[in-house]
């Protein structure tokens, strides 16, 4: 049984996500290339634009799950990297990189941000479960996308290989879809899991 809304989205926090997607979608196009708009956590921002203004507690839920683990991973390997200058997980490599625009790298600090607004989203309406569900169909449909149509250099949610870098071991369609059974399993579902079971014992 889903969880009951508990209170309406402030509208300050709407306001405000919409001046960030304003500034940061033409910035995306013009450093990087729209097509770096299939990236999971880049097509989070323009969901959670409308599930903050929709105040839709399936979309948010879905963003959720695919900020809050994924989130948390980038700025435990940008935050260990920018202390020690090791990479203990890899894929943040390119925001030590000179050669990588500043711009790049500043507008790529968003890791950071849409786990607490989705989190913040889930808190006052409520964990959508069937989110799960949802956004494991649109990663199923974002991957082959990304392989389909984006350059290969890009590695667009590591279609190519894991953690930015090439893969060579397995065939490329065997790797791909070894890639769509993992993000859900290893990145989404231990999310679920969590949050169903916080939100039972607020429940009590």
């Amino acid at each position: 049984m889903n969880v009951v809304q508990r209170g309406r989205l402030p509208l300050w926090l709407k306001v405000a996500f919409t001046l960030w997607i304003l500034f940061w979608a033409p910035a995306v196009a013009t450093q990087v290339g729209i097509q770096n708009y299939l990236w999971l956590c880049n097509l989070a921002n323009f969901l959670l634009l409308a599930g903050l203004w929709a105040e839709s507690r399936l979309i948010i839920s879905m963003q959720w799950l695919a900020t809050a683990l994924v989130g948390s991973l980038w700025a435990l390997d940008a935050g260990v990297a920018w202390v020690s200058g090791w990479h203990p997980i890899g894929g943040t490599e390119y925001m030590f990189d000179v050669n990588s625009p500043l711009g790049v790298r500043l507008l790529s600090l968003y890791h950071l941000i849409l786990p607490l607004v989705a989190g913040v989203g889930v808190a006052r309406l409520g964990y959508a479960p069937r989110a799960l569900v949802w956004q494991t169909l649109l990663t199923w449909l974002a991957v082959p996308a990304a392989f389909l149509l984006t350059e290969p250099w890009r590695n667009v949610n590591w279609v190519h290989g894991p953690f930015g870098a090439p893969q060579n071991l397995l065939d490329p369609v065997v790797y791909l879809i070894g890639l769509m059974l993992a993000w859900p399993l290893l990145l989404y579902l231990p999310v679920h899991l969590v949050t169903r079971w916080l939100s039972r014992r607020t429940r009590r």
